[in-house]
């Protein structure tokens, strides 16, 4: 990779794990999004993985004792359900279907949650937050969005909400790679990022997760719930932009 992209994805990965490190989502779309510009699919699904794993990692370590284990646990269920039927699937998106996915993704945070009644809190509902999210991080590389349809309505703090969703993401992002190495295993495709830029990426999300995490206690329960809506929203509709002009050339 050349060096102005590697400074400009270096400087992404910062950004957006500190934007995940306050909100427990968004920065993974952001950074989904700026490694299909320079890689393609597969190892952009890999890299994205593996920096996401440490960002997640970091911030559910630094908030571990506010991680609900049970919520995990029936979470971990349904991921292992989608893993399991995710080995009869043998298909990588195009890049164009990828923006497209998570340009779309966001409109599930406009759904009405008076309606849309799910909770991770119960476990059928966890079950089946770990079974679509895994599903979807497969096939759009990040869930936010529709993990977030799950902890909407909770009665979890902020700091649990943010700490809960990152040991969610851990699975997933495991499931992800796992796939995308074992589909493309031989090819050219398979090569993992040079190991400095994967070494600079893990440091810079563990900065930036550390960075969030100071935004975070200053936020307000309020102010973090109204801030998230809204910003996956643009995103998305940047994302919905990329995917029609690369359908249109």
């Amino acid at each position: 990779m050349e060096t102005a992209p590697s400074l400009l994805l270096m400087a992404t990965v910062l950004f957006t794990a500190t934007l995940s490190g306050v909100f427990g989502m968004a920065g993974g779309m952001v950074l989904m999004g700026a490694l299909l510009a320079l890689l393609p699919v597969p190892q952009a699904m890999i890299a994205h993985g593996l920096l996401q794993f440490a960002a997640n990692g970091a911030r559910a370590v630094m908030l571990a004792r506010h991680v609900r284990l049970r919520i995990l646990g029936f979470y971990a269920v349904g991921s292992a359900t989608a893993a399991i039927l995710l080995q009869l699937v043998n298909i990588v998106p195009s890049t164009p279907w990828v923006y497209l996915t998570l340009g779309v993704m966001p409109l599930v945070a406009w759904l009405p949650t008076e309606r849309v009644q799910l909770d991770a809190a119960k476990p059928g509902h966890a079950v089946a937050c770990g079974a679509t999210v895994t599903g979807m991080h497969v096939a759009a590389g990040a869930s936010g969005p529709l993990l977030d349809l799950f902890f909407a309505r909770t009665t979890l703090d902020r700091h649990s909400i943010v700490a809960t969703k990152a040991a969610t993401q851990v699975l997933a992002h495991v499931i992800k790679i796992a796939f995308y190495l074992w589909l493309v295993r031989g090819t050219q495709q398979a090569a993992l990022p040079a190991w400095p830029w994967l070494l600079g990426g893990f440091a810079l999300s563990l900065l930036g997760t550390w960075l969030g995490g100071k935004v975070l206690n200053r936020m307000s329960d309020k102010s973090f719930l109204q801030w998230t809506r809204w910003i996956i929203t643009a995103i998305g509709a940047a994302y919905l932009l990329q995917a029609l002009r690369l359908f249109w050339a």
